[in-house]
């Protein structure tokens, strides 16, 4: 049955979405050699970024946190940081695979032992 203006108010389905605040970080995923396809797709240069062959992509709640994730990845190894935004809670890094497992690794042991984040584990592909 489709939705119309003439349904009576008892058959009308209201749907609330809602964002329960906490410290999490919901995603910490690592991409081992990518095709350059997907570099550019997610706006990343590929003449820069490709030769390191990893992506990382992580997603964190309150999503300023994102910033700290972001300081403690370059500060934790020779990664490149390739997006960060405070408003999703969305960072992607780039690096060797080494390089992308460390600040990852860093980030996780963070948020998670400092901060008292939940965290979900680290995977691959």
């Amino acid at each position: 049955m489709g939705y119309t203006d003439n349904m009576s108010p008892e058959m009308k389905q209201r749907i609330v979405q809602e964002l329960v605040p906490g410290k999490q970080i919901s995603l910490a995923h690592i991409i081992a050699n990518p095709d350059k396809i997907l570099y550019t797709k997610l706006g990343l240069d590929p003449s820069l970024d490709y030769s390191r062959a990893a992506i990382g992509i992580m997603t964190v709640s309150p999503a300023e946190t994102a910033i700290i994730m972001a300081d403690i990845a370059m500060k934790s190894s020779g990664i490149e940081l390739g997006f960060v935004d405070r408003f999703s809670g969305s960072l992607i890094i780039t690096g060797t695979v080494s390089e992308v497992e460390a600040s990852t690794s860093a980030i996780l042991d963070y948020v998670g032992n400092k901060l008292g984040f939940t965290l979900c584990p680290i995977t691959r592909t």
